[in-house]
């Protein structure tokens, strides 16, 4: 049954998956309230052989409405479920996709085409998969129904969505700190988030829950030798935080993107391992909110004007999260920073500047620039290789900079991963810094009550 799995090069194996399993159906999806949550169930079919029925769970609360638009919420649930089936329809990229609870018009299919697309990059990368934009997929809807949008009445409160690491720690603080009524949202909650939203607050019961788990069928194949890879999670985010806005009656929805997250991971192409967290992603996604779903809904990302060092300068301001934050993807299940990964050493680089070495080390228990074993993703970060590293990092730019003020503070102190490094003309350093972290990028959704806070906080 899987001997089509062996191949002699990638795209062979890519090309004999989509002759075996030669259509993807998106089947149903239900809504169903429960006493305690909103159960939202996928059902979808490969090629008639695998069936997967994903589920995500709303936990109930207080401040969620009696009574919210159950058409609203049924036209966001189908397109959670759009974003939920690339994980599975990646398992053997068939190159027909059948949708059948709702019918698409011809600009929605392309713009979940883009998505698809786009958002697979790396996924295509890193499975050495060659194919275009045109050929990859073919989306057909079995269905007359269309879903409209529809108005709504919202509070001008503001969801956060809490991952845990530093970024989101600070649209928080820069929210509760000028006022601003939030509610943290946080996904498959773990120690580092949940932590985080307590620190600042927000017990269990004061955030929206929300668990997300994959079908173990898709992990069975996974294990068989099917196509796996990166998906474009912060879209999944995207739709599944309007939905909790929905349920809450609120109009905000404020990411904690910043604008280094539109750099390629992969230079001089569009493979981008945040595309679903660049301007770019952002602003279709607003675009298709308004023009299809509901006008109401405002999603944007606070941090959106700022780079990684202006981040972790706030950051390193607020102490009492220090102790709690996580931004290692390797330890996530820890809860701990492995100190061996691309994640650890970017944000010990990002902090390098605004905390003293004694405390780094408090926070990541080891002095990460003394273990030669991170060269190489050093040199990845410094953009001296073929890519990026495949993590949420930020630009070869900001990357150098931090290296070459660590250089300059540190002239006399031995660090062995940075030798490589330290006969760079440092001249420059002091300026280069200053120019990065008083950078202001216009290019954001901020109304004007929210970009005056980022404003203030880089400038004072």
């Amino acid at each position: 049954m899987y001997h089509t799995l062996a191949a002699n090069t990638h795209n062979e194996k890519f090309d004999n998956l989509r002759k075996r399993y030669a259509f993807f159906e998106f089947q149903s999806y239900t809504i169903k309230e429960e006493s305690d949550c909103f159960r939202l169930t996928f059902n979808f079919n490969l090629a008639n052989e695998f069936t997967f029925q994903p589920q995500s769970v709303i936990w109930k609360r207080d401040f969620f409405l009696k009574n919210p638009n159950k058409m609203l919420l049924e036209t966001l649930a189908f397109n959670i479920g759009m974003v939920e089936l690339i994980s599975y329809w990646k398992a053997a990229c068939p190159p027909l996709v059948i949708i059948k609870p709702f019918k698409l018009s011809e600009n929605q299919i392309l713009w979940w085409k883009k998505l698809y697309f786009n958002g697979l990059g790396e996924f295509f990368f890193i499975n050495k998969i060659k194919t275009e934009f045109d050929e990859f997929m073919e989306i057909q809807c079995h269905t007359t129904l269309e879903f409209s949008k529809i108005s709504i009445s919202a509070s001008e409160k503001v969801i956060v969505p809490v991952g845990g690491g530093k970024d989101s720690v600070v649209s928080l603080e820069l929210l509760l700190q000028n006022g601003f009524d939030i509610i943290p949202l946080i996904v498959n909650p773990r120690e580092a988030s949940a932590g985080c939203a307590a620190i600042a607050g927000f017990p269990p019961e004061k955030c929206i829950i929300i668990d997300r788990k994959i079908d173990n069928e898709l992990i069975r194949l996974n294990g068989l030798g099917f196509l796996n890879g990166h998906t474009p999670f912060s879209a999944l985010l995207a739709f599944i935080s309007a939905f909790a806005a929905v349920l809450a009656g609120v109009k905000n929805i404020a990411l904690s993107n910043e604008s280094s997250a539109s750099e390629s991971t992969v230079p001089d192409t569009n493979v981008n391992h945040q595309y679903s967290k660049s301007i770019e992603f952002e602003e279709d996604f607003r675009n298709y909110l308004s023009r299809n779903i509901c006008e109401q809904l405002n999603y944007f990302s606070l941090l959106r004007p700022l780079n990684e060092l202006q981040i972790a300068s706030l950051f390193s301001r607020f102490e009492a999260f220090h102790p709690v934050f996580k931004s290692c993807n390797v330890g996530s299940k820890t809860d701990s920073w492995c100190c061996n990964c691309p994640k650890c050493l970017f944000t010990w680089l990002m902090l390098s500047p605004f905390l003293s070495k004694k405390k780094l080390i408090g926070i990541f228990g080891n002095n990460l620039l003394e273990n030669r074993e991170l060269q190489k993703t050093l040199d990845e970060l410094m953009g001296k290789t073929e890519a990026k590293p495949f993590e949420c990092v930020g630009t070869v730019e900001e990357v150098g900079i931090a290296v070459n003020n660590l250089l300059l503070m540190d002239r006399n102190s031995e660090t062995p991963l940075l030798e490589k490094y330290s006969n760079h003309n440092l001249a420059k350093v002091k300026n280069d810094f200053e120019a990065l972290i008083n950078q202001f990028d216009t290019k954001h959704f901020l109304e004007s009550k929210f970009e005056k806070i980022v404003r203030r906080s880089i400038y004072g």
